[in-house]
């Protein structure tokens, strides 16, 4: 009995860290759990709002009779995640974010299912669509300010900030703004897959320089907020082809510097768009 409990508890653990790893497109635990301490290390909040959001999605999930692989694979966690991530960093203070995190969480939970098998039917996959669709609902009525780096950033490119821009934009996937915690999810990628820890670069310094060239300003790309839809959209479609993921990386660049114009929070929008449009694309060509 006392063996079961464990080997339970042991399960559950692994599916709540995998719903971490699931934020960077990877089900690994290992993954989840670097991921983690990159929050730990940026700002302890962070880790504290993915994992509310993470625990309350799961929960809802399986109190909906949800697939039980999917389950353990993270993919009913992982917006909860993004849901708690996305209410402390845009709610006006810690009470009403933690409300809003297992409210959106939840509601999070009961979406995917439909939702991805709606898409699905498609050939398109869900991605972080749920956590986008639940916090364009509450954002308008509790928001503090649109979302913005925390750290300090030079105004201009140092040549030996490069590096810590490009692990910021990894952090950026889970709303950090640190190069340690860029490290770290790379380090979690890399575990799982170093060619998708590669593409993850490629895609963020692609993003970052086409984000530049096009007006973004220098303090963005130090923050690391021009890169994490690149890097995003390349994990997506690694499996893809090279030139379909230059292709969806160039353009959520475009899509990200658009919105950021028009002034609207478009958070992981334009890596989800961008990758919609290849899968589409790809579907239709038939390459």
């Amino acid at each position: 009995m006392h063996a079961a409990a464990t080997e339970a508890h042991s399960a559950a653990l692994r599916t709540l860290v995998r719903s971490l790893g699931q934020i960077v497109l990877q089900a690994n635990a290992f993954t989840g759990a670097c991921v983690l301490a990159g929050w730990l290390v940026c700002d302890p909040r962070l880790a504290c709002a993915a994992l509310l959001g993470a625990v309350s999605a799961n929960v809802s999930a399986v109190l909906a009779g949800y697939s039980d692989d999917e389950l353990h694979a993270g993919l009913h966690g992982f917006n909860g995640a993004l849901a708690g991530l996305a209410a402390v960093s845009l709610s006006a203070d810690d009470t009403t974010a933690a409300a809003i995190a297992i409210l959106a969480a939840t509601a999070t939970a009961w979406l995917v299912e439909p939702w991805s098998r709606w898409l699905r039917s498609h050939g398109l996959g869900s991605f972080s669509s749920p956590c986008l669709i639940v916090t364009w609902l509450w954002l308008p009525m509790s928001a503090s300010a649109p979302p913005s780096a925390t750290i300090a950033a030079a105004p201009t490119l140092e040549a030996t900030g490069l590096g810590s821009a490009l692990l910021a934009g990894l952090a950026q996937t889970g709303f950090a703004s640190s190069a340690w915690a860029g490290a770290l999810v790379l380090l979690g990628i890399a575990a799982t897959s170093p060619r998708h820890a590669l593409y993850a670069l490629t895609g963020a310094a692609l993003a970052s320089v086409e984000q530049l060239l096009l007006g973004a300003p220098a303090t963005s790309f130090n923050a690391g907020l021009l890169g994490f839809n690149g890097a995003l959209a390349a994990l997506a479609l690694t499996e893809c082809g090279v030139a379909w993921m230059l292709g969806g990386v160039t353009l959520a660049a475009i899509l990200q510097a658009e919105t950021t114009c028009a002034g609207v929070p478009a958070l992981s929008a334009p890596f989800v768009a961008a990758t919609w449009a290849v899968q589409w694309l790809k579907q239709r060509t038939g390459r």
